[in-house]
């Protein structure tokens, strides 16, 4: 049998809106819009891609060229014991708005019913003078120069407090900045570069260009698209890409005795987690700091052809 499909593409009904709904079809079989669950990595201070959960490639250079599409507000994850990068299980409890216990987190595991109470948000209750539940938010990016798919990056509280010094500016502190000097994250490039004087994975943010108006054009329809969404939205499939972990977390133990009740989310891990790096002991203080720099964009703006 023939697999040719020329002689279909010749058919009016190609460019009708109708097509372009009914293709809709071929992406549900295919599992979604077709770029699969992408993200982006800075383990070991190095940016990897990652494509359903296996790494595509791996920018050695230190920085990157970014196009923020959207952002979750702050979020909160936490894990028992010591982080380790070889052990893959899902948070024990997690909150998607830093307010209150996510709604899925099985009642035994909730050590508090607001974050503000919970024992893991007091500093010490991590290692050293950290905190044991970690700050954290999601973005969802497209890189330079590829304005067709979505990627989602967690940024750590160590990349995302702080205020900007010399120039360098952590997630908020940029964001301040460029609200200051009236332009939209989504109107520009970001280059996000790491901290070469930080032990773990750290990120600072900086203009780099102005979009021309085609890259505009398509970074705005880009979007709307519905994996814009997935992207910033915490749930505990996200943060360990297995999809064993959506499992109902209340499930009644008595009528499996032979499983451990908390046992269930951390069926068959398939990827590395999310980066989480110390929470640094300023967080709560800073979270409303005042403006970070009297920095101008014009002067961040010369150092463009740099």
């Amino acid at each position: 049998m023939s697999t040719d499909l020329s002689a279909f593409k010749g058919n009016s009904l190609v460019s009708s809106d109708l097509f372009a709904k009914l293709m809709d079809v071929n992406k549900k079989l295919s599992g979604g819009s077709g770029g699969g669950n992408r993200r982006i990595s800075i383990r070991g201070g190095r940016f990897h891609e990652i494509v359903n959960g296996e790494k595509l490639r791996t920018n050695s250079s230190g920085s990157m060229n970014i196009v923020v599409l959207s952002a979750s507000g702050i979020q909160r994850t936490y894990y028992e014991g010591t982080y380790s990068p070889d052990k893959t299980t899902p948070p024990v409890c997690w909150s998607p708005d830093s307010e209150k216990p996510a709604a899925e987190v099985p009642a035994e595991n909730r050590k508090a019913a607001a974050c503000r109470d919970c024992p893991m948000n007091i500093k010490g209750s991590g290692q050293g003078n950290s905190r044991a539940c970690r700050f954290s938010t999601r973005l969802a990016v497209a890189i330079e120069g590829s304005y067709d798919k979505v990627y989602q990056l967690s940024v750590p509280a160590t990349s995302l407090f702080g205020d900007a010094k010399d120039g360098k500016m952590p997630l908020q502190a940029y964001s301040r900045f460029l609200s200051e000097n009236s332009m939209p994250i989504i109107s520009l490039v970001t280059q996000m570069y790491f901290d070469e004087d930080s032990e773990t994975p750290k990120l600072f943010f900086k203009p780099l260009r102005p979009l021309e108006e085609g890259e505009l054009k398509d970074v705005l329809e880009l979007a709307d698209h519905e994996d814009v969404e997935k992207a910033i939205t915490l749930t505990v499939y996200q943060q360990d890409n297995d999809s064993a972990s959506n499992a109902e977390p209340k499930a009644e133990p008595k009528a499996e005795p032979k499983a451990e009740p908390k046992a269930e989310p951390k069926a068959e891990p398939k990827a590395e987690p999310d980066e989480e790096v110390e929470e640094p002991t300023r967080v709560a203080a800073k979270a409303d700091s005042p403006s970070p720099s009297s920095t101008t964009l014009d002067d961040a703006l010369s150092a463009w052809d740099d």
